[in-house]
C-alpha cells in the first residue's frame, strides 16, 4: 500500500474542527463575535476544499454510466440519507416537548424545506453529501461531451463558465431545487485538484515551494485588501465575488501544494480527525442538537453561555472519536464499501 498523504488529512482535520466549532459556537450564540468573525473571514475556503481534494485524489471519472452512478450513491446517498434520518429522529423526539413548553417549534418548520434544501432538520449538514453526489455526476458527464475536438479544450471552456453559473445563479436567489446551486463550484474545484496534481507531478519540489510560496503571500495580501468570502453551504457570495473566488483558488493550491511538497509529517490529533472525517462530520450535529434540545426542554438555554461551548467541544469530539470504528464498520453508515476489486 502506498503511504497515505499526510497533507490532505491534516488539512481535513483542520477543516472538520473549523466546522464543528462553527456549529457549536452558533448554537452557543457566538458566531456573530468580532474575535470568530476574523476565523471565519480567513477560512471561508476550507469546504471547497473537500472537492478540490476529491479531485486531486480522482483517478478517472469515465466508465459505465450506471455503475459510476451506483457506487457514487452508495457511498454518498445512503449515508447522507442514513444520517439525516438519525438527525430528524432525534429532532422529532424533542419536537412535543418544545411545543408543550412554547407552544410552538424553537426552529421554523416550513414546507418549502424540504424541496429548497438538501437538508433534514436534526442534521443540516448532510447538504454536502448530496452536492459531493451531485458534482461526481456532473463532473461524469462533462467527460463524455464529445463536441469539440480535443475534449480537453471543450471541458476546459465549459469548466471555467462555472464559477460565473454559480454566482448567477446566487443573484437570482439560488432558484434550484436541494440546494443545487453550489453544485458547480463543487465541480470546478473538482477540476481544480486534478488538475494542480498533473502540475505538481511535473514541477520539481524547488519550483513548487516558490510557487505556492507566492500563492499564500498573494492570499494574505489580496484577502486584507481585496476580501471577499464564499460560503459553498448556501452559495453565497459575501464582499467582493470575484475576490470571494481568486482567494479561495490561490489559498487551495497554495497551501496544499507547499505542505505536499515540504513534505508534512503526520500530527497525530489532527491527522486522526481528518483521516476519519466522515463519521466526524455525519455525527457531530445530531450530537449537538441532543445536547441543545435537552436542555431547552428542561427550560434551560445554552445561548451566550461559554461553559456550555467548552463542555460541548470536549463532549463531541470524544463522542465522534469514539464512534469511528463502529461507524466505519457499518457501510450503510459510512459509506465504506466494498469495490468489486476487494
Amino acid at each position: 500500500m502506498k503511504e497515505r498523504n499526510h497533507t490532505f488529512d491534516f488539512l481535513c482535520g483542520i477543516c472538520i474542527i473549523r466546522m464543528i466549532t462553527l456549529h457549536t459556537i452558533t448554537f452557543c450564540g457566538h458566531k456573530q463575535d468580532e474575535g470568530w468573525g476574523v476565523v471565519m473571514a480567513w477560512s471561508f475556503f476550507f469546504m471547497c476544499f473537500f472537492f478540490f481534494k476529491a479531485g486531486y485524489f480522482n483517478k478517472t471519472v469515465s466508465g459505465n454510466s450506471r455503475e459510476y452512478i451506483k457506487d457514487k450513491a452508495k457511498r454518498l446517498l445512503i449515508p447522507y440519507v442514513a444520517w439525516g434520518t438519525i438527525g430528524f429522529l432525534i429532532y422529532a423526539f424533542y419536537l412535543p416537548f418544545e411545543i408543550d413548553r412554547y407552544h410552538h417549534p424553537i426552529e421554523p418548520m416550513e414546507w418549502s424545506h424540504l424541496w429548497s434544501t438538501s437538508s433534514f432538520w436534526g442534521n443540516e449538514p448532510v447538504w454536502f453529501l448530496f452536492t459531493f453526489f451531485s458534482a461526481y455526476v456532473l463532473v461524469h458527464f462533462m467527460k463524455k461531451i464529445h463536441i469539440v475536438k480535443p475534449i480537453s479544450v471543450f471541458q476546459t471552456v465549459l469548466l471555467l463558465t462555472f464559477p460565473f453559473i454559480s454566482y448567477w445563479l446566487y443573484t437570482k436567489g439560488n432558484p434550484l431545487p436541494l440546494s443545487l446551486s453550489n453544485v458547480f463550484m463543487g465541480a470546478f474545484f473538482f477540476y481544480m485538484g486534478r488538475g494542480w496534481r498533473w502540475c505538481l507531478d511535473r514541477l520539481s519540489r524547488t519550483q513548487a515551494m516558490y510557487i505556492c510560496s507566492a500563492f499564500i503571500i498573494a492570499f494574505i495580501v489580496s484577502n486584507i485588501v481585496w476580501h471577499g468570502e464564499y460560503a459553498m453551504a448556501t452559495n453565497r457570495f459575501d464582499g467582493n465575488a470575484l475576490a470571494a473566488f481568486f482567494n479561495t483558488l490561490i489559498i487551495l493550491l497554495g497551501l496544499s501544494g507547499l505542505l505536499i511538497k515540504l513534505p508534512l509529517p503526520r500530527v497525530p490529533v489532527i491527522n486522526y480527525i481528518g483521516q476519519h472525517s466522515m463519521v466526524y462530520f455525519v455525527a457531530h450535529y445530531p450530537i449537538l442538537q441532543f445536547y441543545r434540545f435537552t436542555h431547552i426542554v428542561y427550560g434551560r438555554s445554552i445561548y451566550g453561555r461559554w461553559d456550555d461551548f467548552i463542555i460541548l467541544m470536549v463532549f463531541v469530539f470524544c463522542l465522534c472519536t469514539w464512534l469511528v470504528p463502529y461507524v466505519e464498520s457499518v457501510p450503510w453508515l459510512s459509506g465504506r464499501f466494498k469495490t468489486k476489486q476487494q
